[in-house]
């Protein structure tokens, strides 16, 4: 099974964009999302959900996923309905729902409303990186009885998230069980609430954190979707080693007065600079 999309280059650099700019109108109809972190995951999710997960789309517009992915700070769902939405599996006039009653797109992932495409509910922080590794369990256990191929586990958490103890009680189960077909990729954007993470709890170095606890570690540009996927491409999924990718990436990328700002954790474009935001998306 492979990814049915499978774009890299320009055109992968073209589908971060556009989810940035859907992340931007839905966001500032809402009058509420966490815009400073949703734009910068976006190239994370490009590149997953446009070149590395292994999935197919059935006739009925549902998912059967063979690779999995969780967003483990899920705080940051505004990127990944944007990303649904430029795969079409949301329509843009479903964005204009976000956070209205009865709609399903509320603050927070939740299977219940979109129950193929989200593989669990996620929010409390701490919490998508213990259960992704369960999940990567779960299935080197299933290959192993059905003589199958392993499904990869794919979590995306926030460094400011990291400073929860669950993620570390997680990472030395993973390496004890020598889960090599987990991948944890940190959205490393340095910013989290109301400040820089040095501030709030310094946690470097965090790549020798994560070596400590028997992880293989590796950094990457988080802004470039290219460089994302050639990167997971090049993993040995059999060495069991769980990774972590430390992906750096900056807050509000992509907009000029978005970025590297602490405010814009919570905060949204007014028409103004929604106006600027898109031209300077299209731009780019």
């Amino acid at each position: 099974m492979e990814n049915p999309y499978k774009q890299s280059g320009d055109a992968l650099h073209r589908r971060a964009q556009e989810i940035r700019k859907k992340i931007c109108v839905m966001n500032s109809a809402a009058k509420s999302g966490h815009t400073g972190g949703d734009m910068s995951e976006a190239d994370v999710l490009a590149a997953l959900y446009f070149h590395v997960l292994r999935y197919e789309v059935q006739s009925d517009r549902t998912v059967k996923w063979h690779d999995e992915f969780i967003l483990s700070k899920g705080h940051g769902v505004g990127g990944l309905y944007s990303c649904f939405a430029e795969l079409g599996w949301l329509a843009d006039e479903e964005l204009l729902t976000y956070l209205k009653d009865g709609s399903r797109l509320p603050g927070h992932p939740v299977r219940q409303k979109l129950p193929s495409l989200v593989t669990v509910n996620t929010g409390g922080l701490g919490h998508g990186f213990p259960i992704a590794a369960g999940l990567a369990m779960a299935k080197r256990r299933h290959a192993a009885n059905t003589e199958g191929s392993v499904g990869r586990v794919f979590v995306l958490t926030g460094d400011g998230e990291l400073e929860e103890g669950s993620n570390w009680e997680a990472a030395m189960a993973a390496a004890h069980f020598e889960l090599a077909n987990l991948v944890v990729i940190v959205d490393r954007n340095r910013l989290q609430l109301a400040d820089f993470t040095h501030n709030i709890m310094d946690m470097d170095p965090l790549d020798e954190k994560f070596r400590a606890f028997g992880f293989e570690v590796h950094d990457v540009n988080g802004n470039q979707a290219d460089a994302i996927w050639k990167l997971i491409e090049s993993l040995d999924y059999e060495n069991g080693k769980p990774k972590v990718l430390i992906a750096h990436t900056i807050k509000g990328r992509g907009v000029s007065f978005m970025e590297n700002v602490p405010a814009w954790h919570h905060k949204v474009p007014d028409e103004t600079q929604l106006k600027q935001a898109l031209e300077e998306l299209d731009h780019a």
